[in-house]
């Protein structure tokens, strides 16, 4: 019950735009650098590096969401093109994750269609992939009709399915036309229970589902989850149908479950970290305690010191 509490607290706390305002000023405190990669994009390729050199491959995610002007959508899109080029300039093995809101996407659609041509257009410029990340279920649906419209034009695109959604599993038939490559998660926001499962065995029953369902239909797919019996599941899923180890990879979150990506790694499964970076860490942070309650010692440590 407590645990539940936390957890809707955390939740609330990370969509607050006034702290979200205030922590930009505060720098990674209270334990935030365990999960965020420093706030620059030449820290953040150190990290990558790094994890390279430890036989990981990463995505990269310049932190922010719900930007309110233009100015801010526009500077958000330059540094998501900057950290491409930085990454093509040091050939580290690693490609970019973006947030639509972060790209205006609820000032204009149009405007935000246009800031992610420019950052695929840079992508394909240096082989490299972007993946939209999905966010709370108000933008579930434009988010998903605007992934449509930019696969008419390029193949180095895809985005994430949320498994605790009620509607996923039309979603997943719906991109079958696309061979979308998917991101499949449980969920991180808060939602209603009229659109998502409330109890967490639906919503891991309704996970499982969906990796059978998109690697028996030949899609490239990202298991994005620390929980190990959706990580055992799999890899029998793939074993017992002779899925090749080249059509899924393994995802997980810079500094959680830092062992099990590396006894992955050593078992020759294609693990993927998903490194955020800069000062826009507190959303991201609150829901990474929210997952992972006993994260909170590392906040209360901090701010004890």
């Amino acid at each position: 019950m407590l645990a539940e509490v936390s957890k809707n607290v955390f939740l609330h706390v990370s969509q607050n735009r006034v702290l979200n305002k205030a922590a930009k000023k505060w720098g990674l405190k209270f334990g935030a650098s365990q999960v965020v990669a420093g706030d620059t994009i030449e820290s953040a390729i150190r990290k990558v590096n790094q994890l390279n050199q430890k036989g990981l491959v990463c995505t990269l995610d310049h932190l922010g969401e719900f930007v309110s002007s233009r100015e801010e959508a526009v500077e958000a899109t330059q540094y998501n093109v900057r950290t491409l080029e930085a990454m093509g300039e040091s050939g580290v093995k690693c490609n970019l994750s973006v947030k639509m809101t972060q790209l205006g996407l609820d000032i204009d659609s149009n405007f935000c269609l246009e800031n992610m041509r420019r950052i695929l257009e840079t992508a394909k410029k240096y082989n490299n992939f972007v993946r939209i990340d999905m966010e709370d279920y108000l933008h579930c649906q434009i988010s998903l009709d605007m992934y449509k419209e930019l696969r008419k034009e390029f193949d180095n695109v895809g985005i994430v399915i949320q498994a605790y959604l009620y509607r996923t599993e039309q979603d997943m038939n719906d991109l079958h036309q696309y061979q979308a490559n998917l991101r499949l998660v449980k969920g991180a926001y808060k939602e209603s229970p009229e659109v998502s499962f409330p109890e967490k065995k639906d919503v891991d029953e309704n996970y499982k589902k969906i990796i059978k369902m998109h690697l028996l239909n030949g899609h490239y797919t990202a298991v994005a989850s620390h929980d190990e019996e959706m990580i055992q599941y799999t890899k029998r899923l793939v074993r017992e149908n002779g899925i090749s180890n080249d059509q899924f990879e393994f995802q997980m979150l810079y500094g959680i479950c830092v062992e099990l990506q590396d006894r992955l790694v050593k078992e020759g499964y294609k693990v993927r970290v998903y490194v955020p970076y800069g000062i826009d860490w507190f959303g991201y942070f609150m829901r990474r305690l929210a997952e992972r309650p006993a994260n909170v010692w590392f906040v209360l440590k901090n701010f004890a010191k």
